[in-house]
């Protein structure tokens, strides 16, 4: 039960509150999404993930054991959202929209302190984190916006364009290079980036609460639902599934299972306002599997306790 409460005092209820705050912005103001949209994709997102990758201490072992679990989910998740969308006779937008609200999840700003609490500040299990937080950051800014565009049948050299000036593609390279070769930040470059990137989270945030304060709210309840049980149920029971066919054992399966629990990821949200493809849907999503992860996170902290 206190996992509970901590996990709505000092997760959901912060990214409510900042929700709320956009909200009431775009409510006064009338804000403008799509100038916090590329905010977020060129300058606040790339920042944070420099600094997370250039400060984590990760083993090549660990590496690659991470990204083959990530890969063989990421897999088996896109198979089953295809599986619902060739039921649901998904057309258009909807078919990215729902695939991008499954198969990218909240790894950053939910995930990292998610996985900070249950671990007790564990470099370890924060490492495994960071791995697949890196590659939840790099597929939203490659695959998923080549999804989106190819569903609205735009020119794909241009959409290839667009994806080869995202900074988040060199930005990961880049800090693992530093970090390899130890060559450090100079001050006045590093202070900026701290800066930047401790804005991610409320930017992100409270885009998220704008684009939620212009819906119209024409609640699609079985499709957000579904998009939510896929996301929070039935991600945690396939983490589970690979971590044993890959006879991954331990604190390390315990870090693996707990980060595919987590809700329906911003970076959905942020690509779907960009190209305009089901904002409504996907910002209800990522807004309802926030609040419904209270119960099933929970949930799923209690299971990967009997993980030995």
């Amino acid at each position: 039960m206190s996992y509970f409460w901590y996990i709505l005092l000092n997760n959901v209820v912060p990214l409510t509150v900042m929700i709320a705050i956009g909200v009431v912005l775009y409510r006064a103001f009338k804000l403008d999404i799509k100038t916090l949209s590329k905010l977020n994709f060129y300058l606040f997102s790339p920042a944070i993930i420099f600094k997370m990758l250039y400060e984590s201490s990760i083993s090549l072992v660990i590496l690659g054991q991470t990204l083959l679990f990530f890969f063989l989910f990421f897999a088996l998740m896109f198979i089953l959202a295809e599986i619902v969308i060739r039921l649901r006779r998904y057309q258009g937008g909807m078919i990215p929209a729902m695939r991008n609200t499954v198969i990218f999840y909240n790894s950053a700003n939910y995930g990292v302190p998610l996985n900070q609490l249950v671990f007790v500040g564990d470099p370890f299990t924060l490492s495994i984190q960071i791995i697949i937080m890196m590659m939840q950051s790099l597929l939203p800014n490659t695959y998923g916006i080549y999804s989106v565009n190819a569903s609205k049948r735009n020119d794909m050299r241009k959409t290839l364009r667009t994806i080869m000036t995202l900074p988040v593609i060199y930005i990961i390279p880049l800090a693992f290079l530093m970090k390899g070769l130890d060559i450090p930040v100079p001050g006045p470059i590093y202070a900026p980036i701290n800066y930047i990137s401790n804005a991610f989270i409320a930017t992100a945030l409270i885009t998220l609460g704008i684009q939620l304060g212009s819906m119209k709210w024409k609640l699609n309840f079985s499709d957000v639902m579904l998009a939510n049980v896929l996301r929070l149920l039935i991600g945690p029971a396939v983490g589970f599934g690979i971590v044993m066919a890959m006879g991954i054992e331990g604190v390390m399966a315990q870090a693996l299972v707990l980060s595919c629990a987590v809700p329906s990821s911003l970076s959905s949200v942020l690509i779907a306002v960009e190209y305009d493809n089901e904002p409504e849907f996907t910002s209800q999503v990522v807004f309802s599997s926030t609040v419904f992860s209270i119960f099933t996170v929970t949930s799923v902290i209690y299971l990967i306790s009997f993980m030995t």
